[in-house]
């Protein structure tokens, strides 16, 4: 090998070695905000669609115009036998950062939020794959049994859970929970959202009206059937403008020390 051929190479593994891996959840995402993103907000589940959904219960994501309402959904996992961790919301070092919901064999951590539904700050509850078919508990998850014949029901689990709706973990406030070792390495190595569910976000934050600056918190659509899309747009639709966004970026902050906490 020439000098040139070893340099070149020496050049593209370190390229390499510096891109995350394809396809494995980011364990945060943009920069920091100053101020709390707001309380889930109390809303129906719709039915779910068709057989081996999975729900991905709404949250606050935060976009051009400060923290805006991605409504829930029911999506399909990139595989049989992968279960959704939502994302969530954390306290670190003076700010809120964005921990990335993923999919894994598993549901790790996702701050002890109540999410509802089932992701009642622990685990799932709502179901789970059983011989490469997705059973519903029908206590907790809203199933038209007349299409969906895959169902359970246990209610046992409907009262085990906390009843805050508070929308991160840490700080002042915020859910005091704390990720084990295995959940950590859960996160690191989980499967990123697939296409259907980035765009379901994507477009979400193009609406003004899912804003928590227009809606107060109390979004006019809580959730959807079916993820948005260029075919499914969001009800009662428009933009963000200028001022709104001027607004919000007072309270964006970067990463200190070039990464947020984890």
């Amino acid at each position: 090998m020439s000098i040139l051929q070893f340099i070149r190479a020496a050049l593209v593994a370190v390229v390499v070695a510096s891109v995350p891996v394809a396809g494995s959840a980011q364990v945060y995402v943009g920069v920091g905000i100053n101020i709390a993103p707001p309380v889930i907000p109390v809303y129906v589940q719709p039915p779910c669609p068709a057989p081996n959904y999975i729900w991905e219960p709404g949250y606050w994501a935060w976009g051009p115009a400060g923290y805006y309402w991605v409504p829930g959904t029911w999506v399909l996992a990139p595989a049989v036998g992968l279960l959704w961790t939502p994302g969530y919301w954390g306290w670190g070092s003076g700010l809120y950062y964005w921990h990335r919901g993923y999919w894994g064999r598993t549901v790790g951590f996702y701050g002890g939020i109540n999410y509802g539904f089932g992701y009642y700050g622990a685990g799932y509850v709502g179901g789970g794959w059983y011989g490469g078919v997705f059973r519903y508990n029908t206590a907790i998850t809203h199933v038209n049994t007349t299409v969906i014949h895959n169902t359970y029901v246990n209610k046992t689990v409907i009262n085990n859970y906390n009843t805050s709706h508070v929308s991160y973990n840490g700080g002042h406030g915020g859910v005091q929970a704390h990720p084990t070792q295995a959940q950590v390495n859960a996160r690191t190595y989980g499967q990123a959202p697939t296409t259907e569910q980035k765009n379901h976000e994507q477009m979400s934050g193009q609406n003004r009206n899912h804003y928590q600056s227009v809606n107060h918190g109390q979004p006019q659509t809580g959730a959807v059937t079916h993820p948005y899309n260029s075919n499914n747009r969001p009800a009662h639709y428009a933009p963000v403008t200028d001022a709104d966004r001027q607004a919000a970026h007072v309270h964006e902050s970067p990463p200190k020390g070039g990464k947020p906490p984890r």
